[in-house]
């Protein structure tokens, strides 16, 4: 087939009708074509290119027409994309500029005082994009229970078993170190005072009310937070996404909504199971290096466990749940770029969502302690 460049010029306007296929095979007459259509462009102040009679395009072909563009605009040129009848195409060279367009990260010599006000100025524009996420995902929520066929249920079972219990070997094994590594400082602290039999209920009330739900939390922070971020972004990537949006589905309730669910059913149930496995750390800990049996440990455990300590760490954890989908979710779908952009936005979903349990948890606290619970 005939690849050729039409041109149409009108004064200072033109329009570039690429025709023929635009791939690999036909890279050097692509490249000629592409050369003298530039050619005729002298004095031009705009160029539309319509995409509307191409064969065929791959990245080859994209490649070329997006530098072309580049090129053009370069010199000072107005230039459109017309992808009317080729939106692929379209897609395809968009994609490519916009790699080219990111810049190289250049390492500034400003203070630290430079720095921190430009973190300030960014800051509006951060929170704006938070609380709009948020506001879409709240808006979301009624939508999606009048319309369950949008969101994706089938997926619930593999994420159930992902975030839940595949998560579990490590939230159990971190949750048992902490209340052994709580018995062992209890010990060593209130035996100076003959106070050991207080340290099962240490053991409950820190875990219980603090511990556990921020252990649990942090843990599957860098584990499903992690998975869901980097998920999401790849699908961004590969332009996933926009092929949802473009079959009518709205990514927030389909891929965004059942990962939030499944966060705030699972990560409550994994705190409980943490808080069992810590009493079972501290009981070996505090029978290992004391007097104390087994059996006057359980006993002064059973006393030490109230609805206050259990309910006053479990009402938190869904908060902290919720707000480890939301971010790693945020920030999968504002990822840019290939895989390096995958990789940027997982690590700043993991920083983030434990920053976020963090804070979250310390509100908590506070609040518990002025209203005396």
């Amino acid at each position: 087939m005939i690849v050729d460049v039409h041109t149409q010029r009108e004064g200072d306007y033109a329009r570039l009708v690429p025709a023929g296929p635009f791939d690999l095979g036909h890279a050097a007459p692509v490249a000629e074509a592409l050369r003298r259509a530039q050619s005729t462009l002298a004095g031009c102040h705009a160029v539309d290119v319509d995409l509307a009679k191409l064969d065929g395009v791959d990245s080859t072909g994209a490649v070329q027409l997006a530098r072309l563009l580049d090129r053009l605009e370069a010199d000072g040129l107005r230039t459109q994309v017309i992808a009317v009848g080729n939106q692929q195409a379209a897609r395809l060279i968009a994609l490519y500029r916009r790699r080219k367009s990111v810049s190289p990260v250049r390492h500034s010599r400003a203070g630290a005082l430079t720095r921190i006000g430009e973190s300030a100025t960014q800051m509006p524009s951060r929170l704006s994009r938070i609380f709009n996420f948020v506001g879409n995902f709240s808006a979301a929520l009624p939508k999606a229970v009048a319309a369950p066929q949008s969101v994706d249920w089938g997926s619930l079972p593999r994420l159930i078993q992902e975030a839940g219990a595949d998560s579990l070997p490590v939230t159990g094994a971190a949750n048992l170190l902490v209340g052994f590594i709580i018995a062992v400082l209890g010990v060593v602290q209130l035996g100076r005072f003959g106070a050991v039999a207080f340290v099962p209920e240490l053991v409950v009330v820190t875990h219980f009310r603090e511990l556990g739900p921020l252990v649990t939390a942090i843990v599957v922070a860098g584990r499903s937070g992690a998975g869901f971020a980097s998920e999401i972004a790849t699908m961004k990537v590969s332009e996933e996404v926009d092929a949802l949006r473009s079959m009518g589905f709205d990514p927030m309730r389909w891929l965004v909504v059942p990962r939030c669910l499944v966060m705030v059913m699972v990560v409550p149930l994994l705190t409980w199971i943490g808080d069992i496995l810590a009493i079972f750390g501290g009981l070996v800990a505090t029978t290992a290096v004391t007097n104390m049996t087994p059996r006057a440990y359980a006993s002064a455990t059973a006393q030490a466990i109230t609805g206050v300590h259990l309910m006053s760490g479990l009402i938190k954890v869904p908060f902290l749940a919720l707000a480890i989908a939301l971010i790693a979710c945020g920030q999968g779908l504002a990822t840019q770029g290939g895989a390096a952009g995958v990789g940027a936005r997982t690590t700043r979903a993991v920083v983030l969502s434990i920053l976020a349990v963090i804070v979250i948890n310390s509100i908590f606290t506070v609040f518990y302690a002025v209203m005396g619970i």
